[in-house]
């Protein structure tokens, strides 16, 4: 399924092929992981919401093998913490330049750009959606990156979109074995 311009299709069984092959997801953090919502304190601290099945599943496709990394502008307590609680090490946070921090995911990793998905949701994660096998926006993304993605989820950033993405990866690789 090539690139389109116009509303790409929902996650579908047509994708378990793009899918195959598979060896890194990369996830952007506010409005793929969290609904996009930043909640502050009287004190100026940032809370987010992070969904318990998305966590499941990136748990569940870094046991099958699948690395994940996260590369978001913006870069949080919350944001950290959770990561941590997930055992992603391979974090770029508050990066200006997404093209420049994948550049360096993949040279460090020595995974080639042909294994990588990533999910997106707005014009900062177009870099990065761009080069990967697998491009998927979640639900609610911004119409303008439409065009770079392969698929969108039926579920919206920070409600499940990634769940739906690592369901998809994993039944990629027991089919691909």
């Amino acid at each position: 399924m090539a690139r389109r311009a116009g509303r790409p299709p929902l996650l579908g069984p047509g994708l378990l092929r793009r899918a195959r092959g598979i060896r890194m997801l990369v996830l952007d953090v506010d409005g793929v992981m969290t609904d996009g919502q930043i909640h502050y304190d009287a004190d100026g601290r940032e809370f987010k919401s992070f969904h318990v099945r998305d966590g499941y599943g990136i748990v569940a496709v870094r046991k099958a093998g699948i690395e994940v990394a996260v590369i978001s502008g913006r870069g949080s307590g919350a944001t950290a913490g959770r990561l941590r609680d997930l055992g992603i090490t391979r974090a770029y946070l508050e990066a200006g330049d997404k093209a420049a921090a994948l550049a360096a995911l993949l040279h460090d990793t020595g995974i080639p750009a042909t294994a990588l998905a990533a999910v997106g949701d707005d014009a900062p994660d177009r870099p990065v959606l761009e080069r990967a096998a697998l491009a998927v926006a979640v639900a609610d993304a911004h119409p303008g990156i439409h065009d770079c993605v392969h698929a969108r989820t039926r579920l919206p950033g920070g409600r499940g979109a990634v769940r739906e993405v690592c369901d998809l990866l994993l039944r990629a690789s027991v089919r691909g074995r």
